[in-house]
């Protein structure tokens, strides 16, 4: 699949993880992945509830992190999958990141994109974690694939 790149050769949606503090690492997924629309239909369904809604981006972040602690991310291993918050990122599909970057991921990823939304998956390719914009809400949502 063809990539957008800049001058340097670095596709233009690793240089948005890369602006977003997170370390693209590739993108093998585990056989338990789900497909990327499975996990946008676990997101955007017409019966999805989020786990936490807020209206702050700062405790949006606050939550994020409560949330995803010992499941998304563990003390030992700061890797899990995203689909590139970026326009086609559902075509690149899942890319493996490490992210050091502490606890304020959907603030960062609204920095370098001007929107909170994007999709993480465990790196099990088990929990599903997810921020949306939802009216005047940002929406938390959490989805176990079995």
């Amino acid at each position: 699949m063809a990539t957008a790149t800049h001058d340097g050769g670095s596709p233009r949606w690793a240089e948005t993880l890369e602006a977003c503090g997170l370390t693209v690492l590739g993108n093998e997924v585990p056989a338990t992945a789900p497909s990327v629309l499975a996990a946008i239909h676990a997101v955007a369904g017409i019966n999805v509830e989020p786990a936490v809604s807020v209206r702050a981006r700062g405790e949006l972040d606050r939550q994020w992190y409560a949330l995803i602690s010992g499941s998304l991310r563990t003390p030992s291993n700061d890797e899990f999958f995203i689909l590139p918050p970026v326009k086609g990122g559902s075509k690149i599909g899942w890319v493996r990141v490490k992210d050091s970057g502490g606890t304020d991921l959907p603030s960062r990823i609204a920095d370098a994109t001007g929107s909170p939304e994007f999709l993480t998956l465990s790196a099990d390719g088990r929990n599903l974690f997810a921020i949306s914009v939802e009216d005047d809400e940002y929406w938390i949502v959490v989805h176990t694939f079995e």
